[in-house]
């Protein structure tokens, strides 16, 4: 893993509900305030490699199944979009 992969995982590791609100508004992606903090509670649970495929599919597996599959898939374009 490069040094722009390390940083990018580590701010998606570390983000915040604003942060997140932020990037969504950023790419066009509609996400209610409870959505993202949803998906900020599942992101920090576990560290995620998001450029490795399978923890990425985990983790998406994981916002579905405390939000709503609609809300993962914003947030896989979102991740699509930091690639």
């Amino acid at each position: 893993m490069n040094l722009i992969q390390q940083l990018i995982n580590k701010k998606v590791n570390n983000i915040t509900v604003p942060e997140l609100l932020k990037y969504c508004h950023q790419y066009d992606i509609s996400i209610t305030n409870q959505q993202a903090a949803q998906v900020v509670s599942v992101i920090r649970q576990k560290a995620v490699n998001i450029y490795h495929l399978p923890e990425r599919m985990e983790l998406l597996h994981k916002i579905s199944l405390i939000s709503n599959p609609e809300t993962a898939k914003k947030v896989d374009g979102l991740l699509q979009k930091l690639l």
